[in-house]
């Protein structure tokens, strides 16, 4: 009999852990009791090994490019990779929330409040990314400034040639150690998947998804279709894969981003599937991934071009054009500006909502169903990530496609 592969048994793991939720329907406080720790053991060990994975990665990844300026080329190409995509997403966002009319017929409660935390200013952020102790920024896993500590790390390492390479052996070490505790953990994939679905669908049963199915919709058919566009698009014409070959290689990632909500907590999975299914260097994934952990947010954006429509429509505002091309300006920067911010979706569509006059409160109406809402933006957002790697390494000779054509 053939062994199932691992993909295979993280999608078994969430077929079986949606049916087994829909069964706990009548008591989600026992699926949460009793099912839901074997998910948060999951999630526990893949931010277990986050830091060490990423912060080794990349000084290795800074340090083998030896050349500060090549370095500096690959993240111009993956910043504006991730700002063009996600325009794309917002927009498509947008065409979708014209098209289905989501707030169509629906009013808000009369108790709807919501509270939302200031964004930080553009200036702010820059500051942010440089750590004032990089050893407090790996405890509180920021990882903007692990990312820049780490490329400092690297190019230090570089510019002191010889007597660096004592340094370089140590994260190199630490990389391939990370690498072997990350495939003994996922070995957990499946049970780990199969525990976080439960929980969610016996909580979230049809009752409570039915009045905003529309959203629902648009949500899931915006990223699928960004997916099957922009993504297939990008990676056959730059590395020449097949996007029936990108999305099987990527699907061990894309299943663990749907069930855990958390780019960062995918990372790990992420780089994994990426250098070792889709062919990508080590040094380009090492960059590309944990920066996109972080700033990529296209299936954000698809849901902040969603929700701006979803809430226009229930207070009866009808958007000019100019006003949905302020929300594409708003969302795509706003992914940049909210980078690294607890709560950055919330945050983003607050400013999106700003940005052309929309009243906040219809932020509290979504919030009901934003879990089943998180769900396929983080899966996408991966997506992106990974295919944001591909497209990078292919334009810097780092990819292989017959590691994908094999798969």
């Amino acid at each position: 009999m053939k062994k199932l592969n691992l993909t295979t048994k993280i999608f078994i793991g969430l077929i079986v852990g949606i049916i087994v939720g829909l069964f706990f329907q009548s008591a989600p406080d026992a699926a949460k009791t009793y099912i839901k720790p074997f998910g948060d053991l999951f999630l526990n060990l893949i931010k277990m090994i986050i830091i060490p994975l990423v912060l080794s990665s990349l000084v290795v990844g800074a340090a083998s490019t030896g050349d500060v300026r090549r370095l500096g080329r690959i993240g111009v190409k993956t910043i504006a990779y991730y700002l063009l995509t996600t325009a794309f997403a917002v927009t498509l966002g947008l065409i979708l929330g014209n098209i289905i009319d989501p707030g169509f017929g629906l009013t808000l409660p009369a108790n709807a409040k919501v509270e939302v935390n200031k964004a930080p200013s553009v200036v702010e952020t820059l500051l942010n990314i440089i750590p004032t102790n990089p050893v407090k920024a790996m405890v509180d896993a920021n990882m903007l400034q692990i990312i820049a500590f780490a490329l400092f790390l690297g190019i230090g390492i570089t510019i002191a040639r010889e007597k660096g390479k004592p340094v370089l052996d140590f994260f190199e070490s630490l990389a391939e150690v990370s690498y072997k505790i990350v495939g003994i953990i996922m070995e957990y994939a499946p049970i780990g998947v199969f525990a976080l679905i439960v929980p969610v669908v016996a909580a979230n049963g049809p009752k409570v998804l039915l009045p905003l199915l529309k959203v629902i919709i648009a949500v899931y058919l915006g990223v699928a279709l960004h997916a099957g566009i922009v993504y297939s698009t990008l990676v056959r014409i730059f590395g020449k894969i097949s996007p029936a070959k990108f999305f099987k290689g990527a699907a061990p990632a894309m299943l663990v981003a749907f069930t855990t909500c958390s780019s960062s907590a995918t990372l790990p999975v992420s780089m994994d599937v990426t250098e070792k299914n889709l062919g990508v260097s080590k040094s380009v994934s090492s960059f590309v991934l944990p920066l996109g952990a972080t700033i990529n947010m296209d299936g954000t954006a698809l849901y902040q071009g969603v929700c701006a429509l979803f809430v226009a429509q229930i207070f009866g505002i009808n958007l000019t054009l100019s006003q949905q091309l302020t929300i594409i300006l708003t969302a795509t920067l706003a992914s940049i500006g909210t980078a690294g911010v607890p709560g950055a979706g919330l945050i983003m569509l607050s400013m999106v909502l700003q940005s052309v006059g929309l009243p906040l409160e219809g932020i509290a109406l979504i919030a009901g169903i934003d879990r089943i809402l998180d769900m396929p933006r983080t899966c996408i957002n991966v997506t992106g990530d990974i295919a944001g790697s591909v497209v990078v390494a292919a334009t810097e000779g780092e990819l292989n496609p017959d590691v994908a054509k094999a798969l």
